[in-house]
């Protein structure tokens, strides 16, 4: 363990789902150890968040792809042309929206991993060499959530002391530890909200990034994983 030297990837979900998230969002890589932001091409405030993501060039932006919509189907899984459809379509927007390829693929929900559809998202991947999440070498770390019962808030597990054993407990040279910080808003109340700020205190405490750096953990976005992968 001490000859290896551990990267992690702090990725926040969601980008562009609300105002209040992208500030959220943003706050939490300015004053806390956010790394990366994964953006819903398909959300109200997506447009909002791309605008926000210029000015912040140490923050990468991946897709957040969006098939859901707090249990509505947006796409029925089972129509396997229509989301092979709608994940070019959601790809091809971010595209308009930002002017670049995404540094990350990823899904709400975790649709990626569904049967029949995950191999749409692997095939994506490969064509355009974008890190897929848990299909390549960085491990995903996804116990940083508050609401592992729906509707059931559990604030221990998204407390500063978690994260940091969470952080801690990284043996792998790469992970990325997911977040999802927030504000809550007016007009804006899906059932994961008020533990979003929650999660931003924890991510912005200093106790969190001394933490890290006494254990020798480095900070990393995905663009400077894609770097240290090309380097190897």
């Amino acid at each position: 363990m001490k000859d290896l030297t551990r990267y992690v990837i702090v990725n926040a979900d969601d980008f562009g789902h609300s105002e209040g998230i992208n500030r959220g969002v943003i706050d939490a890589h300015e004053k806390g150890i956010v790394t990366s932001a994964s953006l819903m091409t398909n959300a109200p405030a997506a447009e909002a968040a791309v605008r926000l993501a210029r000015q912040y060039a140490a923050l990468s932006l991946g897709i957040h792809v969006n098939f859901t919509r707090e249990g509505e189907r947006l796409v029925d899984l089972e129509d396997l042309q229509a989301v092979r459809r709608e994940l070019e379509a959601q790809f091809n927007r971010f595209l308009d929206l930002t002017g670049r390829l995404p540094t990350h693929i990823d899904s709400h929900q975790h649709v990626h991993r569904e049967f029949n559809i995950g191999r749409f998202f692997i095939e994506l991947s490969q064509r355009y060499g974008r890190p897929l999440r848990g299909y390549c070498e960085v491990v995903y770390v996804s116990g940083f959530y508050g609401q592992w019962e729906y509707g059931k808030t559990e604030e221990k597990y998204i407390s500063v002391e978690f994260l940091i054993s969470l952080l801690k407990g990284r043996k792998s040279e790469f992970s990325e530890v997911a977040c999802h910080p927030g504000y809550v808003v007016d007009g804006f109340e899906p059932p994961y909200n008020r533990e979003r700020e929650i999660e931003l205190k924890s991510l912005t405490d200093p106790r969190v990034k001394a933490a890290m750096e006494e254990e020798g953990i480095k900070l990393i976005n995905y663009d400077d994983y894609l770097n240290l992968v090309r380097a190897a």
